[in-house]
């Protein structure tokens, strides 16, 4: 009896939930407007991987306009210093920069990328972790309505501090899956993204556009577990008109939380009427 009201119970809770899922996987593949052949592979795979397109890479213009075309969210891939040497794109941003420097910089970069709903760093490491620098940042960006996405490319990132005074939504990367180049390294970054969705509700796992993670993507996106729900970077963003429209959607662990909790007042009721 007690087993028939439990199934009851859960049946009840599954009919009446938007939707059932685990945890929300976000992929953002950064780097692009180089590689055509690879870029386009990726935007064919889903219009919900969002794409990051360099501002001066040299297909930035038709790649994002393509992506967007196709459905998918493209936001600017916006170069900032690392601390250590490397070579760096044209423009990238460093502390020293003074705020109409940096402004020029921006618009510059969101004229090159269309569609962009948003933004990330490329590299960064010693840009991100200026608060003043990033400041003008933010200041720049708050002509725009955009998010902002921290690659996190260094631990102590002064991002969300910076955006605070501007109200622009930050989000912050969870997974880098390719830093490790073979798709066996790659294979397990993904699943690592998916056990973390798992756990926390929602995972963003950045990538690049490398033929090991082309391959590596196909196979893991024509698996995907099924209760993990792949969706756009902006997804994320929500918005006061969203929370009351919408049922909000609830994970997989609320409702066997919700399932233990009435069942244990159902059994507790049957002991008190005994």
């Amino acid at each position: 009896m007690r087993c028939f009201i439990g199934l009851l119970v859960i049946s009840l809770l599954v009919l009446n939930s938007p939707v059932l899922y685990a945890g929300q996987l976000v992929l953002v593949i950064d780097d692009f407007g180089y590689r055509q052949h690879n870029e386009e592979q990726i935007i064919g795979f889903s219009p919900l991987i969002t794409i990051a397109v360099l501002p001066h890479s040299p297909n930035a213009k038709r790649i994002a306009t393509m992506a967007h075309e196709h459905g998918n969210d493209v936001i600017i891939h916006l170069p900032m210093a690392p601390m250590n040497k490397q070579p760096l794109e044209k423009d990238t941003l460093f502390p020293s920069m003074n705020e109409s420097e940096v402004k020029v910089i921006v618009d510059n970069a969101v004229e090159r990328v269309p569609y962009a709903v948003g933004v990330n760093n490329h590299m960064g490491s010693l840009m991100t972790s200026n608060l003043s620098g990033m400041i003008n940042v933010m200041k720049a960006l708050s002509r725009y309505s955009m998010f902002f996405l921290d690659s996190k490319t260094i631990g102590k990132t002064q991002v969300k501090k910076a955006a605070l005074d501007y109200n622009i939504p930050v989000l912050t990367r969870d997974v880098f899956l390719d830093d490790k180049q073979t798709e066996s390294a790659i294979s397990q970054q993904f699943d690592l993204a998916v056990k973390l969705a798992r756990k926390n509700g929602v995972a963003i796992a950045i990538g690049h556009p490398h033929p090991q993670t082309v391959n590596v993507l196909r196979t893991k996106l024509a698996n995907l577990p099924a209760d993990i729900e792949l969706v756009k970077l902006s997804q994320l963003i929500t918005t006061v008109s969203d929370s009351v429209n919408h049922k909000p959607k609830i994970t997989l662990k609320e409702i066997i939380k919700k399932c233990k909790h009435r069942l244990e007042e159902i059994v507790n009721l049957k002991l008190v009427d005994e």
